[in-house]
């Protein structure tokens, strides 16, 4: 049976971080209370201890350095994508080249003897 990921919005974790700081409570208490693993919300505040703010972006809203991972790995699938394109065209195109050449070898061996021709 497989395990649903639950998701948790930007507020609620930055309301767990400050309960976290503000409490004289264990991290591992709160988070029972909040019905999270404890490693969650360690790993929260760790986030917020860095990050501040800009923690917790969401999908959709990445940090800076996120948004050009993810723009340059849409940019490297397409030009892999165009090289493969690129790389079977030039397989049918060889394929066609070398059928005609054959072809137009046959039809030389063919072709009678210069000497044999009258002369006009």
């Amino acid at each position: 049976m497989q395990k649903t990921q639950r998701t948790f919005t930007k507020e609620f974790k930055l309301e767990a971080v400050q309960l976290v700081k503000s409490s004289t409570k264990p991290l591992a208490q709160i988070a029972r209370d909040l019905g999270i693993a404890d490693s969650t919300l360690h790993h929260w505040r760790k986030l917020f201890d860095s990050q501040g703010e800009q923690a917790f972006p969401g999908s959709g809203h990445q940090t800076a350095p996120e948004e050009e991972i993810r723009r340059l790995k849409r940019e490297n699938e397409i030009l892999r994508q165009e090289r493969d394109i690129l790389k079977k065209a030039l397989g049918i195109f060889s394929r066609s080249q070398r059928l005609s050449l054959s072809v137009h070898g046959r039809a030389l061996l063919r072709l009678p003897d210069h000497g044999a021709l009258p002369d006009a």
